[in-house]
């Protein structure tokens, strides 16, 4: 018998919604930043093979010129980043579904058996609670990956007022490279969670709009449900 259990909370739900377009818009306008120092290259005994965005990348997305754009869009964007990211780690700590997000003891043993079940190597299906292991794993470093682009992100914006934070992050180009390694990392973790939710088919998605999925249960345990005093 099929019945409707709820999934994700409106806050967890209302975080995870914002967070996208803000992103987006973080990404972008960090691009355009970029452009005025493109430093980054693949640099081998003193020649360069390639610059990591090509030219015709900035022609394509039409980034040269727009400097002042970025930058007004990266700073007042990143308040609300770290607002919502702030309000989402309150929630989890104070209401405890950050005991469902931690990663466990046997997370990683158990992430590798989801990999090989998503590629159809294994067939058994692996531990799957609210979050399974790989996701516990991923949701969990993307939390950590957020603290680090806010820090160093204000190692860049202000290295002057901030120079412990800059120090701390091991100088100002350093804290630039981590800053752009973590940009990296949202993408790829965007991509490989989009084709995750396609796999995870309609019922998931579903759960992350509404707060709700419908799941399959023995019509005695529903029973059981709506009447606790039974005992089955």
């Amino acid at each position: 018998m099929k019945v409707i259990k709820e999934k994700h909370s409106l806050l967890m739900r209302w975080t995870h919604w914002v967070n996208f377009p803000i992103l987006t818009i973080m990404i972008w306008s960090g691009m355009l930043i970029y452009w005025a120092s493109d430093t980054y290259t693949f640099t081998l005994f003193g020649h360069t093979f390639f610059h990591f965005f090509p030219e015709g990348f900035y022609k394509f997305f039409n980034i040269p010129a727009r400097l002042a754009e970025g930058m007004a869009f990266h700073f007042l964007f990143m308040w609300f980043f770290t607002l919502n990211g702030v309000l989402y780690v309150l929630y989890t700590l104070v209401s405890g579904s950050w005991r469902e997000l931690i990663p466990r003891k046997n997370s990683f043993k158990e992430a590798w058996l989801v990999l090989l079940h998503d590629l159809h190597i294994r067939k058994t299906t692996p531990p799957q609670n609210k979050y399974n292991a790989a996701q516990r794993i991923a949701y969990t470093a993307i939390i950590v990956m957020g603290f680090g682009s806010v820090i160093t992100g204000l190692a860049i914006y202000k290295p002057v007022q901030f120079y412990w934070i800059t120090w701390l992050c091991g100088g100002y180009h350093f804290a630039r490279i981590l800053h752009f390694a973590l940009t990296i990392g949202y993408v790829l973790f965007f991509i490989i969670h989009v084709v995750q939710v396609v796999l995870a088919g309609w019922n998931n998605f579903r759960s992350v709009v509404s707060g709700f999925e419908v799941v399959e249960e023995p019509a005695a345990s529903v029973k059981d449900n709506l009447n606790p005093s039974v005992k089955s």
